[in-house]
């Protein structure tokens, strides 16, 4: 088959464009992961640089885990144990000020959290070099808001968060 060579430059000009596009995304993407990171001090005591948030999707909701990367570190294990002790009660009471402090108020998932503290249990649990929460409920809305949450703080912490562990 022969292309014209307007047919050939047009195509390398759709080709030329939808990387630059795809340079554009990843450069806004990595801008608002590096955001978060440096902003993560304002809701999290423990380092980020030390750590790292693991979110597993379940089908009653969700376990959010965060782990020092070095097991030997009893400082950082302290401060994310506390930290997510603080944050089981709050988000039992329907209180997310603070991911929304941090991610802001339009996070996916998050209005839906807010307004269903009776529907969902946060329940809290110390695991070897870090803690835990895990999210229970039988409401499929809740438990779509949750994985949506967990979505979207997977794409803001970046390389500070896994999927799974």
């Amino acid at each position: 088959m022969k292309y014209t060579k307007t047919t050939v430059i047009s195509i390398a000009i759709l080709l030329l464009t939808g990387a630059g596009l795809i340079i554009y995304r990843h450069k806004q993407t990595q801008a608002r992961q590096d955001y978060i990171h440096d902003r993560g001090v304002m809701v999290m005591p423990f380092d980020l640089d030390k750590t790292t948030h693991f979110f597993t999707k379940t089908k009653e909701g969700g376990v959010q885990k965060i782990l020092v990367k070095d097991p030997q570190d009893s400082e950082q294990i302290d401060l994310i144990r506390t930290h997510l002790q603080k944050e089981a009660e709050l988000f039992n009471k329907g209180d997310f000020s603070d991911p929304s402090a941090l991610h802001g108020e339009s996070m996916p998932g998050l209005s839906v959290l807010e307004q269903s503290a009776d529907k969902v249990a946060v329940e809290y649990s110390d695991i070897p070099d870090g803690g835990q929460l895990t999210y229970i409920t039988d409401d499929p809305e809740i438990i779509n808001a949750l994985h949506l949450w967990f979505m979207a703080q997977l794409q803001d912490h970046g390389m500070d968060a896994m999927e799974h562990k």
